[in-house]
C-alpha cells in the first residue's frame, strides 16, 4: 500500500496481513486461478471472501473422509484478524486449517472479495 505523507508517496508493508502458509488441494488452486484470473482479483482475496462467509454462519459440514489427495503447500498472506478467527474456528470444529479453507472455496462471494489493485491502494 502507498501512504501520502508530508507531499510524497511513500510504500509501505500493509501490517493487516501475515504470512501463512498451508496445504491445499492443487485442483482447487488451480480452479482458484482461473477464478482469480476472470476477475481481476488475487486467490487470497478470493479464499479470504469465502472464509468471511463460512465463519459468519459458525457452521460446518465437512466429511474428513473425503479429504483431498493432491495437496500441495500454498504460501500467501491473509488478513491477521481473518487468520485468527480461522484458527480458533478450526480448533473449535476439530479441523485442520486447510480443511476449513478448502471447504470455504464453495462459499466464495465474488463481489465481496478485494480486486487486484487492492495491495497498491492509496491510504
Amino acid at each position: 500500500m502507498w501512504k501520502l505523507l508530508n507531499g510524497k508517496l511513500i510504500h509501505m508493508t500493509d501490517e493487516s496481513r501475515v504470512k501463512f502458509r498451508t496445504n491445499i488441494s492443487k485442483s482447487v488452486i488451480e480452479s482458484l486461478k482461473k477464478l482469480a484470473a476472470d476477475n481481476d482479483t488475487h486467490i487470497n482475496y478470493l479464499i479470504e471472501s469465502g472464509l468471511k462467509v463460512v465463519l459468519a454462519d459458525g457452521k460446518i459440514t465437512f466429511n474428513k473422509h473425503m479429504r483431498p489427495n493432491d495437496r500441495i503447500q500454498y504460501k500467501t498472506t491473509y488478513d491477521k484478524e481473518l487468520l485468527i478467527q480461522l484458527k480458533a474456528f478450526a480448533k473449535n470444529h476439530n479441523l485442520y486449517i486447510n480443511d476449513v479453507i478448502e471447504y470455504s472455496i464453495q462459499h466464495i462471494d465474488i463481489k465481496q472479495s478485494k480486486d487486484m489493485s487492492y495491495r497498491y491502494r492509496l491510504e
